[in-house]
């Protein structure tokens, strides 16, 4: 088979996925639905790529690649319901929402997702008061596997399949956000004892719009992050210390520490506790999506995996001998967030309270071993893998792990018959 002479090579990210492809680049809906047309009637494939932040192979064409960077538009702003077009950044989204004081109620740590990419995957920020970011969607539009165009409000009976539908309903082409009057946080930042914090953590979440943490392997050390809104902006990080903290140590020194341990496998302990002790707390205040996200420049592959909250205790036991028996070593702290319950049938936080764990490894560093042992830890607790994070499961153990699973196969039956916009990432996780 000749290669189009469009094809071009794509690598995500985290620079774990690849593929070559034809490029498919449509400039309105009509041009996406005729395009879905013409490949639906040639027996071809399409899988629509955002910014490729996923490290699972959700975004992989191996066939042709539809890229949505230019429906990148606001269409409407009705109160606080606003409809972009679906391949706008959550970066563009963020000053867009300022613009017209307004704000998404939650974000998760970084801003380069597009609208339809964060909302398919069900990313998440923290806060035991919300759900995903999907959770805020009050209505999304499709270009279906027959070329029609179908809008789907929260009264549609394929909208809860529809919001986080992981590409495989559709092109999604237009969403409809629920958001906030524009807030601003006040961001407490201090290290801690992990024991600390295992403590205080669940009189912490009820308490405080938004709780996270970070525990640096091979130490007890941890970072505690909270956020709570306040009603004036009255104590603004100094540009410098914005710039040494998140931008100089966050990534230029981080990335230097990274590099040294992997060539040094046997420094990475004594990384660990000199970055966990070389912490300090700061307090300040921001708009709201200026503290919730962060620039991230260092390369990694991640895994996290979403277990009941209730269940929190038992995995963070559990990790500090799973990480001593891996046989190379682990540069990046753990992530632990939380969420509410929401009721979209693939979210990772469908029906309950919601813990997520999120461990990394560096670019270059082995992490196979790490994931699997994370994976067959929080597996039997009923955990679920982000869909945009590597994991390795299947639709048959899946399967029980989500009660709407069947039903979400039965709109995926109706949409896509001819799996249309299906991979092998896909078959593999909804079963082909």
């Amino acid at each position: 088979m000749t290669t189009p002479v469009n094809s071009r090579r794509w690598t995500n990210w985290g620079q774990n996925q690849q593929s070559v492809a034809e490029v498919l680049t449509p400039g309105s809906i009509d041009e996406v639905a005729a395009m879905v047309t013409a490949s639906a009637g040639a027996g071809r494939r399409i899988k629509t790529v955002g910014s490729g932040h996923s490290f699972t192979a959700i975004a992989v064409a191996d066939d042709q690649r539809m890229l949505l960077h230019r429906l990148n538009q606001l269409i409407s702003l009705d109160g606080d319901l606003v409809t972009v077009q679906a391949g706008m950044p959550l970066s563009t989204l963020n000053a867009l929402l300022a613009e017209n004081g307004l704000a998404m109620p939650n974000l998760g740590d970084i801003d380069t997702q597009t609208v339809a990419g964060a909302i398919s995957t069900a990313t998440h920020g923290t806060g035991i008061g919300h759900g995903t970011l999907a959770s805020c969607v009050e209505a999304v539009t499709l270009v279906t596997a027959n070329g029609k165009i179908e809008r789907y409000g929260r009264e549609a009976p394929e909208f809860p399949a529809a919001v986080v539908g992981l590409g495989a309903l559709g092109v999604l082409v237009e969403v409809t956000l629920r958001c906030v009057p524009a807030f601003v946080l006040l961001a407490d930042e201090k290290p801690m004892s992990l024991a600390d914090v295992l403590a205080g953590v669940e009189e912490w979440i009820p308490a405080n719009d938004h709780v996270e943490f970070f525990w640096y392997p091979y130490t007890d050390r941890a970072s505690v992050k909270i956020n709570n809104r306040v009603p004036e902006h009255d104590r603004p990080l100094s540009r410098f210390r914005g710039w040494l903290d998140d931008d100089f140590l966050s990534n230029t020194v981080f990335d230097g520490v990274c590099k040294i341990g992997r060539k040094f496998p046997g420094a990475v302990p004594t990384l660990s506790s000199m970055a966990a002790r070389a912490l300090s707390a700061r307090t300040y205040t921001g708009r709201s999506d200026h503290v919730f996200c962060s620039s991230r420049r260092v390369r990694f592959t991640e895994m996290e995996y979403e277990i009941p909250r209730a269940a929190l205790p038992d995995v963070i036991d559990a990790l500090p001998r799973l990480i001593e028996s891996l046989p190379f070593k682990v540069l990046f702290p753990v992530e632990v967030r939380f969420t509410g319950p929401d009721d979209l049938w693939l979210s990772h936080g469908y029906g309950r309270e919601s813990a997520y764990i999120a461990v990394h490894q560096y670019q270059g560093v082995p992490y196979e071993p790490y994931f699997t042992a994370l994976e067959a830890l929080c597996e039997p607790l009923g955990g679920r893998p982000h869909w945009g994070k590597m994991h390795y499961r299947t639709a048959e153990d899946l399967r029980p792990a989500y009660p709407k699973f069947d039903d979400f196969l039965a709109v995926r039956n109706r949409l896509d018959p001819a799996r249309v916009f299906t991979n092998d990432y896909l078959d593999r996780v909804l079963g082909s």
